[in-house]
């Protein structure tokens, strides 16, 4: 009952004095409100992020070439970089995956892969039909790679067995090309032979099929506008020899990944044991996807942090505007004393009103927070994903910051002798 009594003169006192009440509950509202922003668009990213690398295969593993460290060379590892992407030394002919090795674990686990995926990124290239030009990347793909990459075709038909074994020099070009250098007219592009520059290297090669443009892209390899040819063709075109930095396993349905890329791990161990510059890393998409949402909420985290200060300013300017407060109201404190109120009684009221104000600010925070956050979060393109947890702890920490920044004020309130109270003017 008590508790009621001081909820009602709490409201009353916000009431009397409605504008310095919102001032107070300013910085509490911007503090919760980017906080509860910050968290509601980082949880989008996250989500999103990992619900597509989730789609791309739940079941694929990655094995990639990197550099050893010199932690490592002691026998001292402390992290994972990032494959492939990481190396920092110069590789030679000896350090690189060959296709005898994949040819090997295909033979080794032919009941636990369903297919490899191979690509040899050759450069990018201006193309020239009828004085018309266009810049294209160019592809050289193994049959496993339009497994995680399905291409939506749109004339023609992908390539064929044949094409892979034998090398034939057919190609797919994107639906973008087409409209640049034939006007868009698939049948007049279809069974054309081109002539495609690149590097130091010049090939004739006929389009058996066209493509709609997605602007895929995995493992930093399909980026806007490929061009694709078989691999063996790829190789041949450049006079390059079967050897990778990285290729991508897709396994059988019910094999379980994460152990499967163990076996991996260990059957390369064999052939860089003894290689000081470079290792084997295997990874799997499920890891990927914990490492990427770790990182991404690390850093949201950070960010609602230092967005968090303000919470403390607007707890300040609470602890300040409350001992305003009391000075205004010094003669009620002493009337009240004078009737025989304790100083417990005289402490919780004030104690009450500090959290009030933070708890409205808070409701109003969050308010705030959940639309700003949920309206950049459809501006980026990303469902919004509001944080429950985050909202429930953050009126829970506006409270605290009531309680934290209004027992000062409070206390003082008690403190007061009755009789300098009653006769303060």
């Amino acid at each position: 009952m008590l508790l009621w009594e001081n909820i009602i003169l709490a409201i009353n006192g916000l009431l009397s004095n409605k504008m310095r009440a919102f001032l107070t509950m300013l910085g509490i509202i911007i503090g919760i409100g980017s906080v509860i922003a910050i968290l509601t668009v980082g949880n989008s990213l996250t989500l999103s992020v990992s619900e597509n690398m989730q789609s791309m295969g739940a079941n694929d593993i990655y094995v990639m070439l990197e550099s050893r460290t010199s932690e490592e060379e002691e026998g001292k590892v402390d992290g994972v970089k990032f494959g492939a992407f990481s190396q920092s030394g110069e590789i030679s002919e000896s350090d690189y995956i060959t296709s005898e090795m994949i040819e090997e674990i295909c033979q080794k686990f032919p009941d636990k892969i369903y297919a490899i995926n191979l690509e040899s990124q050759i450069g990018s290239s201006n193309i020239e039909v009828d004085k018309k030009s266009t810049t294209m990347n160019l592809l050289g793909v193994s049959a496993g790679y339009f497994v995680t990459n399905q291409l939506e075709m749109l004339a023609g038909s992908m390539f064929g067995i044949e094409d892979f074994e034998e090398g034939r020099p057919s190609i797919l070009v994107p639906d973008d090309l087409v409209e640049t250098l034939f006007d868009g007219d698939y049948q007049k592009a279809l069974g054309r032979e081109i002539e495609i520059p690149c590097n130091n290297w010049i090939g004739n090669f006929t389009i058996v099929g066209i493509y709609k443009n997605q602007n895929m892209s995995v493992m930093g390899s399909a980026g806007a506008s490929n061009i694709y040819m078989p691999l063996k063709t790829a190789n041949s075109f450049t006079h390059q020899s079967d050897k990778y930095t990285y290729f991508q396993v897709i396994t059988k349905v019910g094999v379980n990944s994460d152990e499967f890329s163990g076996k991996l791990e260990s059957f390369f161990e064999s052939y860089y044991r003894n290689n000081s510059n470079f290792k084997i890393t295997v990874m799997t998409l499920s890891s990927m996807v914990d490492m990427l949402t770790q990182t991404l909420s690390t850093i949201t985290m950070a960010i609602s942090v230092i967005a968090g200060i303000a919470l403390l300013v607007g707890g300040i300017g609470v602890m300040n505007i409350m001992l305003v407060s009391i000075t205004e109201r010094t003669r009620e404190i002493g009337t009240r004393k004078a009737l025989g109120a304790k100083n417990s009684s005289i402490r919780i009221q004030f104690i009450v009103e500090a959290m009030i104000i933070c708890l409205i600010g808070g409701c109003f925070g969050v308010m705030l927070g959940v639309g700003s956050g949920s309206a950049l979060s459809d501006l980026l393109g990303y469902p919004a994903s509001p944080s429950v947890m985050a909202i429930v702890v953050s009126l829970l920490f506006s409270m605290s910051i009531g309680v934290f920044f209004g027992y000062y004020p409070a206390s003082k309130a008690a403190k007061m002798n009755p009789i300098d109270a009653l006769r303060y003017e």
